[in-house]
């Protein structure tokens, strides 16, 4: 059965337009440069419902959700504690309080702990306080697949670690057939056997000039070169690049992400993660 993939959010951690200093090299009569920070949703349809999945609580996030007319989520995946990535979870507290039911949310020990203490009400009722947590963490590790249960039938899930600047490490995510690394400036080895030939790689590709933390234009099409997805689509935008520019520099199994743009992929998770997991590099 196919699965949904929407991406929420594509752009960089200012989003496009920027406070300031406007559209950069964007042009504002293209729709599709309009971006909110990163984040996606994840959708399984079955005969009693619609599990879903959500990966990163950007600054966007209340905009996001009535966008793509969510009311109800099964998790949070985090893929890191950046604040263009986290500084929306307060915007979960709606959906909570319509559900009466808290939302469990996954993240390594870094980010879990970096969570905890910037929005440890959200976990915790503080003293003196009537407000009731909300949110139950759980834990990621790199390699160790989790599955996500609702309605529609278990959503499985591969954390992978890859480098986002010097000495900082964050999470892609693998769903069946499909990556997603939106955070990345090096992809270790053990990240990359998890990432080969899948039938689409959702990457990071900040812009064109080189920036510690994040993939450059060439450093994503080496990285496609090496890793041969199907299908790549680039995001985490910056207002450097142009959608329509961007689109038209690139072959046609490369494409340019944008806000609401919706994925249809091979949800033969169980056994495809399980096979990933299993790799072991040298």
């Amino acid at each position: 059965m196919a699965q949904i993939l929407t991406i929420l959010g594509c752009g960089s951690s200012g989003g496009v337009p920027k406070p300031g200093s406007g559209w950069g090299a964007c042009d504002p009569a293209e729709p599709k440069n309009r971006r909110r920070r990163c984040s996606i949703l994840v959708e399984r349809a079955g005969p009693g419902g619609t599990t879903r999945l959500l990966v990163d609580t950007s600054p966007d996030l209340r905009e996001q959700l009535l966008d793509a007319d969510v009311s109800d989520l099964d998790a949070v995946l985090f893929s890191h504690d950046h604040a263009d990535h986290t500084h929306g979870i307060d915007d979960l507290r709606a959906l909570v309080l319509h559900n009466r039911r808290r939302v469990p949310v996954y993240a390594d020990a870094a980010t879990a702990q970096s969570l905890a203490a910037r929005f440890a009400y959200l976990f915790e009722t503080p003293a003196g306080s009537l407000y009731p947590p909300i949110l139950d963490m759980l834990p990621l590790e790199d390699g160790k697949p989790i599955t996500v249960q609702g309605a529609g039938g278990e959503i499985a899930v591969l954390p992978i670690a890859v480098e986002h600047g010097p000495n900082y490490q964050a999470l892609g995510f693998r769903f069946g057939r499909l990556g997603y690394v939106p955070d990345v400036s090096l992809i270790p080895p053990s990240a990359k056997a998890a990432l080969i030939g899948l039938d689409i790689l959702i990457l990071d590709c900040l812009r064109e000039t080189p920036h510690p933390s994040h993939f450059t234009l060439d450093q994503a099409l080496a990285a496609v070169v090496e890793l041969k997805p199907k299908r790549t689509i680039l995001t985490d935008l910056h207002a450097d690049l142009d959608y329509n520019r961007l689109r038209n520099m690139l072959p046609p199994d490369i494409e340019v992400a944008f806000d609401g743009m919706r994925v249809s992929f091979d949800a033969g998770a169980d056994n495809a993660i399980r096979a990933a997991a299993s790799i072991s590099v040298p």
